[in-house]
């Protein structure tokens, strides 16, 4: 079964730098939200919840700090989630509310996503955008190309993304393990890792706790 054809970003590198930017996730357990820019264009990867700490009495749930989508809202191309744990989707229902963008994932992620929403009752699936993605497909969004690859984790349909920018690939792992053997579904694509890595990576964001 071959690959399917790679869409390459429309435009070519004029000087413009790719913005890498945490808004949650980092030196931290959850919250995981990161966006990704060039020029007019923003992706945003996962957008997860925490829960409180010792230090927080009272606090149920912390969510990121979303004020930079906000004031780049004309440039937000859409939400691309690796998978449906809490600390990757659980604040979706809060930040739509602000940012509300199309949704692109694998087929479990977004039915666990479309519960989400209609738990919360801030919107139904017919206003916000979700869009099923198969691993092996590419999505063009803006100024970025995303591939989604097939990985293991505690959680059926995960995904690693491979992010293709006018300057170079961005590869993020989502939470993954390599699993030969997997109680579910395919073996994580490592022949993928290997062609995208001959192919030469900018940066690789990878999992890690903390």
């Amino acid at each position: 079964q071959g690959k399917p054809a790679l869409k390459r970003p429309r435009k070519t590198n004029n000087g413009s730098k790719l913005k890498i930017i945490p808004l949650g996730g980092l030196e931290q357990i959850g919250m995981n939200i990161t966006a990704f820019e060039y020029e007019d264009s923003i992706v945003v990867v996962d957008c997860g919840l925490a829960f409180p700490e010792d230090d927080m009495p009272g606090i149920d749930l912390v969510i990121p700090d979303i004020t930079y989508l906000k004031e780049n809202i004309s440039k937000v191309k859409g939400f691309v989630i690796t998978h449906g744990h809490e600390d990757h989707i659980g604040a979706l229902p809060y930040v739509l509310k602000e940012v509300n963008a199309p949704i692109y994932s694998t087929k479990l992620t977004l039915a666990l996503i479309s519960n989400k929403l209609k738990e919360h009752n801030k919107f139904n699936c017919k206003i916000t955008k979700l869009k099923e993605v198969k691993h092996g497909q590419v999505i063009n969004l803006g100024d970025f190309a995303i591939e989604f690859i097939k990985t293991n984790h505690s959680i059926q349909d995960a995904s690693a993304l491979a992010i293709y920018s006018p300057v170079g690939i961005v590869v993020h792992t989502g939470d993954f393990k390599v699993d030969y053997t997997p109680v579910f579904g395919d073996a994580i694509d490592l022949q993928r890792f290997a062609e995208i890595g001959r192919k030469g990576v900018l940066a690789l964001m990878c999992d890690s706790t903390n």
